[in-house]
């Protein structure tokens, strides 16, 4: 119970980040990402003080060993470049680029009543769903950071 708790209040400081940020509107997202008409750069300092804020604390969070609230870091199974995350990175771009939405402002604007999410968030979900991995039950491999694998038992 303990756990859903901070991951409720983690998603609901998130989603007022994005909020106070502007995120949630897709105009302004739409803004950044045109670069031939009035460029707005303030997703750009959003993402900054997001990539600023992880390489300052990541590391000192992963010296705990663990964290707070699970026996365990979930961390990404697979480190490689291959054609499938280039392609479902592609994808994804042309969706964001678009709709002017990605997941976590989707969802925060959904929260806020913006009917176009009702089209964009069905979409998200049918594409999550079909580039899912194919392996039955692979969960989280025990990576322990990028490179260095545990066994699989």
């Amino acid at each position: 119970m303990k756990r859903a708790a901070v991951a409720l209040l983690a998603g609901l400081l998130f989603g007022f980040g994005l909020q106070w940020a502007g995120m949630t509107d897709p105009v302004k997202v739409q803004a950044f990402l045109d670069v031939t008409g009035p460029w707005d750069p303030s997703l750009a300092l959003v993402m900054a003080g997001a990539a600023g804020t992880t390489l300052l604390l990541f590391p000192l969070i992963r010296r705990r060993g663990r964290p707070w609230w699970d026996v365990r870091f979930h961390l990404a199974e697979r480190w490689e470049v291959d054609a499938r995350l280039l392609s479902g990175a592609a994808l994804f771009g042309l969706g964001w680029g678009v709709a002017g939405y990605c997941p976590g402002p989707a969802l925060a604007g959904l929260a806020l009543g913006n009917p176009e999410l009702w089209w964009f968030l069905p979409a998200y979900a049918v594409g999550t769903w079909w580039g899912r991995p194919k392996t039955k039950g692979s969960g989280n491999a025990g990576l322990t950071s990028p490179g260095r694998r545990t066994p699989r038992h």
